[in-house]
């Protein structure tokens, strides 16, 4: 118990800057044939083919498991936000317990996290030999981590030491880290069953950085 609340108190994360990727398709078209029974050329007919590298949604079991893992990430990050939660609710514990010696791997050092950022989205999101489901589910977990920044920004600047401050406070982690958990849950499922989950908030910003 003493090591998990050890681990609610992180490091203060490093700020992490997006850089959107742009793929671009090529196009090429069919040569003209010609009919054996007809000497006479035909005029050149035009197809237009859009080529798209590992395009494609769908996904095998080793993309679901990448995707699956991807959203620990922003989960690991934002544990602190649960400081409230998994301390007054038993059964909370019992779900974080299993997960405490990879969180205690992440935050070992102060700038894990950023390191874990630059590695998937220069790794794996701006690599366009992962298929599109990789970098899509990859692209989300970031999204979401990223906003993290907001509820830290807020917590440093309002940091009331009792009465309605600290109810407003307490709410408000409890909410961030529910919402993570939620992400976790749904986002993790959803890739090992292979279908793609669409999360709210981040989902439309990752759509626009994976093409």
């Amino acid at each position: 118990m003493a090591a998990m609340c050890n681990l609610l108190y992180p490091p203060n994360p490093a700020l992490k800057r997006l850089h959107s990727p742009y793929l671009r398709s090529s196009f090429f078209t069919h040569p003209p044939y010609l009919t054996p029974t007809n000497f006479t050329a035909k005029p050149r007919s035009r197809r237009q083919v859009t080529v798209q590298s590992n395009g494609s949604n769908s996904a095998d079991a080793p993309d679901r498991l990448i995707s699956a893992v991807c959203y620990f990430y922003p989960f690991f990050d934002g544990i602190q936000y649960g400081k409230y939660v998994i301390t007054q609710f038993a059964p909370m514990q019992a779900l974080i317990e299993p997960l405490v010696p990879a969180i205690r791997v992440f935050k070992s050092f102060p700038f894990n996290g950023f390191l874990v950022f630059l590695t998937l989205y220069f790794v794996v999101v701006r690599n366009p030999n992962f298929s599109r489901y990789v970098r899509f589910n990859t692209m989300q977990a970031i999204v979401l981590d990223v906003l993290l920044i907001f509820p830290d920004v807020l917590e440093r600047s309002f940091n009331p030491k009792g009465g309605l401050g600290l109810d407003l406070l307490m709410s408000l982690d409890s909410t961030v880290f529910l919402f993570l958990l939620v992400c976790l849950i749904y986002g993790s499922s959803s890739c090992l069953v292979g279908q793609l989950p669409r999360l709210p908030i981040v989902a439309e910003a990752a759509d626009r950085q994976v093409l």
